[in-house]
């Protein structure tokens, strides 16, 4: 028997079982909806602290760069990328070490890969290594970001390594 809104305000099993379906699909929309945001928040959290190890890690193969420890740089940068594949830097800077390497075949490679991902990554071209005259490497600068796209620079680089490839004199170089 069901009792439809007695006397006595005795409860609706009906409506009563309709509010306890409904508040029970909030809440669970609800409990989504936080999981949801919560798995956001510690996503972004995940990403940068990534960043912050890619950014590290791209800061160590340029000293070594500097340094001229080529190997220990080229074993850095193919550590970033293969944490944060296609960056432009490391693309640019993997560059500079096959350039010194006598690889203009794979520094050419890696200059064209770098190019349409460097289109909007900014740099701060605050130290610049200079491998051989060709190829210039850059150094990030940690926690902030650059005054300077690194499109053009990555430009530059192709121009004097397929001047160096072609064999026509770099410029304020004279011939070879």
């Amino acid at each position: 028997m069901v009792i439809i809104n007695g006397l006595y305000g005795a409860a609706n099993p009906i409506k009563s079982e309709f509010l306890n379906d409904k508040r029970g699909r909030i809440m669970k929309r609800t409990s989504v909806i936080l999981c949801l945001a919560l798995a956001l928040v510690l996503c972004g959290a995940v990403m940068s602290y990534a960043q912050q190890d890619v950014n590290a890690m791209l800061i160590e193969s340029y000293d070594a760069l500097e340094k001229g420890k080529y190997d220990a740089a080229e074993k850095t940068l193919k550590a970033v990328l293969a944490k944060d594949p296609g960056n432009p830097l490391a693309l640019n800077n993997m560059a500079a070490v096959m350039v010194k390497k006598k690889k203009f075949d794979k520094a050419d490679t890696y200059l064209n890969q770098a190019l349409p991902r460097a289109k909007g990554y900014m740099v701060q071209v605050n130290r610049v290594c200079q491998v051989g005259g060709i190829c210039l490497a850059f150094r990030p600068v940690a926690g902030s970001t650059g005054n300077q796209e690194l499109a053009p620079l990555i430009l530059l680089n192709q121009d004097m390594v397929k001047q160096y490839m072609s064999g026509e004199p770099l410029p304020g170089k004279g011939p070879r």
